[in-house]
């Protein structure tokens, strides 16, 4: 289960077809509940009144000044049309909600209760009476069926994949509603339902769902769409009567009176104006600029504060991305090959500082990564599979080619020529040929902005030493949102994020179905029935060994397959804000929860800046 929190943008929504409502549930009795878990008991009871990194009695008050990279023309997140602001979906509530101090656990938010039977078959939410638009008008059933009904007509393609094995919805009264699966034995499920964001079906009345707006669809949160200016900047502001402001999942947090979003097409630009005192708060992912940026007078006086969080959460995988769809990369010795000439080490000495850690799996950061050779009980599910997966599968144990040791990259080049060699490739003339083609093995790496130049240019240098012909081009936001949901691109700098519960978002980013549907996860375009298969196995586990198991046989399988050149990771979040904040004295085990802060007067007339 991959699911966001309102810290950055809440990511999940439903699907699955229509039927009429039913007049009973199920002769069997089924408890209700507060809270749903896929790795043990919730945390916190029935009623709890706040989250442990929450101040109860924080203040409320100030301004939050954050950044956004990029542009937008749209603020309706759940279409695929335009380059839409997710700040707006700040404001759109979910059933239930996620937080960053639980992993895999999700409380009643909208709906107060849900009920699950033993096989997991079905899901019930029962509403709040209180839940509450910002208009005033009630949440009701029918507001989450119109939601569910139009997520999965005209949504992002995502919304397709990830619920796919939701058959029907039923309105059992005004506030309860029951969705039914296509088989038990599906753990995920039911949360992966609860994370449906909840839309008001009077406001979008009239209005085309599939259509770009900048009209802040009405929502049920405790921030409203305040002021908007496109591609310039998106201000939130508090609701005051919010409904939920006394839940234990909302009290202490969401402090701040407004939130004011600052867009920048340049990260040279975000940096320089955070260090001007714009905005407030930076989650940085430059190491180089974590090591060598913030060298300014107001850090010197102690005004702007760094820090370094560690954290528990899934790493994901990052790396260059091959697009598989291109004739190209149709070789797998060709991909495993290339692999060879990223020099990790000399980067991360380098650009990096020593700031990484090498990427080795998919779900890094977890128990469910990969490591040595199969266990027995993977084999079981990977020897059906023998004749459609790599052979170094049951072989070898996967690890990232290293430059480290005696040789280097000298050494790292020999092996991919052998690959190479053995492959049917010959160098004509300086130049890497393709057996198929009998033309040169050349490729695009496409960036979004020249963040990860330095590292492509690298790359390109050391192809070039096997004779591989790289251009690296750096496009605009826009143009490179539109060309990847297009799949228009050779290699591209990619991400795939995980969960500690992985589950049914693993078909949008590696089923077969999903590399055909633009606007999907899978940018590689790997189309494997194997992977297919080992993703039902993901997917309907039955219990958490079960899945671990089948995760990690997936793991094996993405690695081997050679779709991806890992890069790396790091397990702790890189913290830089002006010190005009109160927080809490511990911070939740999976990152940095900003909602969970607050202003503090004295040290906000201190520090002083725009918008305060």
């Amino acid at each position: 289960m991959v699911s966001g929190l309102k810290t950055v943008l809440r990511v999940g929504a439903l699907v699955a077809a229509f039927c009429l409502p039913a007049l009973a549930v199920s002769a069997e009795t089924i408890e209700k509940t507060h809270a749903l878990s896929l790795i043990g008991d919730p945390k916190y009871p029935v009623g709890f009144d706040h989250l442990g990194f929450a101040n109860p009695d924080a203040p409320k008050g100030g301004t939050l000044r954050m950044s956004a990279f990029g542009g937008f023309d749209s603020l309706n997140p759940f279409i695929a049309k335009g380059n839409a602001s997710g700040v707006a979906q700040q404001a759109i509530e979910t059933l239930m909600e996620t937080h960053l101090g639980e992993p895999s656990t999700e409380y009643g938010l909208i709906a107060e209760t849900v009920e699950v039977p033993a096989d997991d078959s079905w899901v019930i939410f029962n509403l709040r009476a209180e839940a509450r638009f910002h208009d005033g008008s009630p949440v009701t059933a029918e507001d989450v069926i119109f939601s569910f009904e139009r997520l999965k007509e005209e949504g992002r393609p995502f919304y397709r994949y990830y619920y796919r094995n939701v058959v029907s919805h039923e309105i059992l009264g005004p506030r309860r509603v029951k969705f039914t699966f296509s088989s038990g034995g599906n753990r995920e499920l039911p949360q992966i339902m609860g994370q449906l964001p909840v839309m008001s079906k009077a406001w979008w009345d009239g209005r085309e769902f599939g259509a770009t707006t900048l009209d802040a669809p009405l929502g049920s949160g405790p921030y409203r769409v305040a002021e908007v200016e496109p591609n310039r900047r998106v201000v939130l502001e508090r609701v005051k009567d919010y409904w939920g402001k006394d839940l234990g999942l909302t009290r202490g947090r969401y402090n701040f009176d407004r939130i004011r979003y600052e867009y920048f097409a340049d990260h040279t630009a975000m940096l320089e104006a955070f260090k001007a005192n714009v905005y407030d708060f930076r989650l940085e992912n430059r190491s180089l600029t974590w090591a060598t940026g913030y060298d300014f007078p107001a850090r010197e006086k102690g005004l702007v504060k760094l820090e370094l969080v560690p954290h528990s959460r899934p790493t994901g995988m990052q790396g260059f991305f091959y697009n598989t769809r291109r004739p190209v990369f149709a070789n797998q010795s060709l991909r495993q090959a290339l692999s060879y000439a990223f020099d990790f080490e000399l980067a991360n000495q380098n650009l990096f500082y020593g700031q990484y850690t090498r990427t080795q799996s998919y779900f890094s950061n977890t128990e469910l990564a990969s490591t040595g050779l199969p266990s027995e009980a993977e084999l079981v599910l990977l020897d059906p599979l023998r004749d459609q997966v790599p052979d170094a599968v049951f072989t070898e144990a996967y690890v990232a080619p290293s430059t480290a040791g005696r040789g280097g990259l000298r050494t790292n080049l020999r092996l991919a020529n052998k690959l190479l060699l053995d492959a049917g490739y010959v160098v004509r003339d300086m130049k890497l040929i393709d057996p198929v083609t009998n033309e040169p093995v050349t490729f695009e790496i496409l960036l979004q902005g020249d963040g990860f130049k330095s590292v492509a240019g690298a790359f390109k240098a050391n192809l070039a030493r096997l004779g591989v012909q790289v251009t690296v081009r750096i496009v605009d936001s826009s143009q490179y949102e539109n060309r990847v949901r297009a799949f228009d691109f050779d290699m591209i700098i990619g991400t795939t994020p995980q969960s500690e519960s992985p589950g049914n978002e693993q078909r949008n980013f590696f089923g077969s179905e999903a590399a055909d549907r633009e606007g999907s996860g899978n940018l590689m375009g790997i189309k494997s029935p194997a992977v297919d298969e080992l993703i039902g196995h993901v997917i309907f586990a039955k219990d958490r060994e079960a899945l671990v198991t089948a995760t990690r046989a997936l793991d094996r399988v993405l690695l081997h397959s050679h779709i991806v050149i890992p890069q790396w990771h790091i397990s702790a979040s890189r913290i830089a804000y002006w010190d005009k904040f109160g927080r809490p004295d511990t911070d939740p085990a999976y990152g940095v929860d900003i909602f969970s802060w607050w202003i503090e007067p004295a040290k906000a007339a201190r520090v002083g800046g725009k918008a305060q």
